[in-house]
């Protein structure tokens, strides 16, 4: 019988995710400090955001949480979810035309330890003028998806091809986690 899965996440991404896949879960969420430290790598950064929330979310020996993190990476700079509209707009600009990559960090937390690892996907958006990027942002789906783009929703229009873990861009690499659970069964 596998331990029951908890969710360090608030993500309605990942929730959604996790239910059509078929995991059963429950949710539970602790704030951690997203600061990215002085030349700390995308991906260590990641990596280390997810352990924290699975940490902070653990409290029983028999359960298992998964905690996660998504980042979008153009020429070394992260992007997470922009602060207002325009730091949207900036965002939108950057990638447009780009390859970019989306990194997710996960830690599956369980009674033996920790489980850490992360994916990577590339990611092409299509030149976009103003104009579109003005209506994209103007629709609210940007303002809480890290790169300010949700590929599943409005800007699946704007990508013109994906290299890796689709699931990865919306905030969860789903065939890894569930390698990783079912190695803990």
């Amino acid at each position: 019988m596998r331990l029951p899965l908890i969710l360090a996440s608030q993500s309605p991404r990942r929730r959604e995710l996790l239910t059509t896949a078929g995991i059963p879960f429950t949710v539970r969420v602790r704030e951690v400090e997203e600061i990215r430290a002085p030349g700390e790598p995308p991906d260590a950064y990641v990596r280390r955001l997810a352990r924290a929330k699975a940490e902070a979310a653990w409290e029983d020996r028999d359960e298992i949480v998964l905690g996660a993190d998504t980042i979008v990476v153009l020429d070394q700079k992260v992007l997470e979810k922009p602060r207002d509209a325009d730091d949207a707009r900036d965002m939108l600009r950057l990638l447009a035309g780009r390859e970019h990559t989306v990194i997710t960090g996960i830690c599956l937390r369980h009674p033996k330890g920790a489980q850490v690892d992360s994916t990577t996907t590339l990611v092409r958006f299509a030149l976009l003028g103003d104009a579109e990027i003005d209506d994209y942002v103007a629709s609210g789906e940007p303002m809480d998806k890290a790169g300010a783009y949700a590929i599943q929703g409005l800007a699946s229009k704007f990508v013109e091809y994906v290299e890796g873990c689709y699931f990865n861009v919306i905030g969860l690499p789903l065939s890894q986690v569930y390698r990783y659970l079912k190695s803990l069964e």
